[in-house]
């Protein structure tokens, strides 16, 4: 009688090939899995037991929604941020706002920065460190930050928005219901804008040497200017 081969394959050993394809798998695709989305911890976790169920085992896992476990995880992510405590009052985040009204000034470019720190100079010195915002409640003036020393400054950049926004009769703007300056003004305001806000450093507005506020007028009969200034900080 001839002599035959047969091939046995044990059920374990094919249990074994598994385990070991599977958790080569977990191994390389694991790190790249971020462990706060639930249904990614989810499928890794099905994975998981699905090869613990070839040996019989009853592994226990932990819920995706457990604070426990996310926190934990969250941790091994990120490292802690030290924030600073507040507790006390010199600490304590605090605001001001005031307004503050420009009498009416001629058309043209106008530092503004003595009569402003002398409106809100006794606010500003409880703050150590903060922001100033200033809001000027009107359409057709603006506000800038420029040069505070030489007046030619101020002249120049009046005679400059001057031409490039044209006035009278032969300017192609239809909104001129309170004289030939009315839609000029309008658009100057749009470029200058007329909002500003400066960092406080130790009770002072923290500008640079040369650095002044001005209030832009582009009307040729101006009525009072209001500034709303609001203060925050610590």
């Amino acid at each position: 009688m001839a002599n035959s081969t047969r091939t046995y394959s044990s059920p374990k050993i094919s249990h074994l090939y598994t385990f070991l394809a599977t958790t080569a798998i977990v191994i390389v695709i694991g790190p790249f899995i971020f462990y706060d989305n639930s249904r990614g911890l989810q499928l890794e976790q099905r994975a998981m037991q699905s090869v613990a169920g070839l040996f019989s085992l009853s592994p226990s896992f932990p819920s995706p929604t457990s604070k426990k476990s996310t926190a934990l995880r969250v941790k091994s992510h990120y490292a802690p941020i030290s924030v600073p405590s507040t507790s006390s009052d010199s600490m304590a985040a605090k605001w001001a706002q005031k307004t503050v009204v420009i009498p009416p000034q001629r058309r043209g470019c106008h530092l503004i920065t003595p009569k402003v720190l002398k409106d809100i100079e006794q606010d500003l010195a409880g703050f150590k460190c903060g922001l100033a915002h200033f809001f000027l409640q009107h359409t057709s003036a603006s506000l800038t930050i420029n040069e505070n020393y030489d007046s030619d400054v101020q002249a120049d950049t009046e005679t400059f928005l001057s031409r490039i926004v044209p006035e009278g009769h032969s300017a192609p703007w239809r909104h001129t219901m309170e004289g030939p300056d009315d839609m000029p003004a309008h658009i100057k305001s749009s470029m200058f804008g007329c909002t500003l806000t400066i960092p406080i450093t130790d009770g002072r507005l923290n500008m640079g040497t040369w650095q002044g506020i001005w209030l832009c007028e582009h009307r040729d009969h101006a009525t009072p200017r209001k500034i709303v200034i609001t203060l925050n900080g610590i």
